[in-house]
């Protein structure tokens, strides 16, 4: 790629950076949950974008101390079963300050399994407890690599506990991965909204 020059002698004379790609995400397609019993994605994954990023606004369940997950699809999905290998880190801290700790929950993660992925553990449903967060699936079209996923979030967990939790994984296919799922381990998604992103 050939170096861009500007005649500008100053920074802030420059009017335009042509050819420069700004690698900020596009929004492809939100998802508004209401008594949902899952959120999916099942197009708009393709070759256009080699990160897909996605945002979980106030997830709300129906369902008391229910898990939010993800599965993921190579046919579109018909079918939510890819292979995932994974790890999962958690840090606690209580409401009212009595204990916090940090460190890997083995229960958690995946090791050559179809289940579904846990990014937020033990929701509560109270009218004011919520989860947030993001994730981000790289290369999904990729015919030759396995697909890598990091999941970040935050959730107000029934016993009134901050739970920021962290998750990487990859699932173990090299087939395209063109649709994945959210749902609870158990009951409905009450409310919430999710945000699919591309970004090249």
């Amino acid at each position: 790629m050939p170096l861009l020059y500007h005649n500008n002698n100053s920074i802030s004379n420059v009017t335009s950076f042509a050819q420069v790609p700004s690698g900020s995400p596009v929004l492809l397609s939100t998802a508004t949950a209401s008594a949902s019993s899952s959120i999916s994605f099942t197009s708009g994954i393709d070759s256009t974008y080699d990160v897909y990023q996605f945002e979980f606004i106030d997830i709300h369940p129906s369902t008391n101390r229910a898990m939010f997950q993800f599965n993921l699809s190579t046919d579109s999905g018909s079918n939510y079963n890819v292979t995932k290998t994974s790890s999962y880190f958690q840090a606690v801290h209580l409401e009212n300050d009595v204990s916090a700790s940090l460190g890997y929950y083995i229960y958690n993660d995946l090791a050559q399994s179809t289940s579904d992925q846990i990014i937020m553990i033990e929701q509560g449903n109270d009218s004011d407890q919520t989860g947030s967060g993001s994730m981000f699936l790289f290369n999904p079209s990729s015919t030759t690599y396995v697909k890598h996923f990091i999941a970040i979030t935050n959730n107000y967990q029934d016993e009134d506990r901050s739970y920021n939790t962290f998750v990487g994984g990859y699932g173990n296919t090299t087939n395209s991965i063109n649709g994945i799922i959210f749902r609870m381990s158990s009951g409905n998604i009450d409310a919430g909204t999710i945000k699919m992103y591309g970004i090249k």
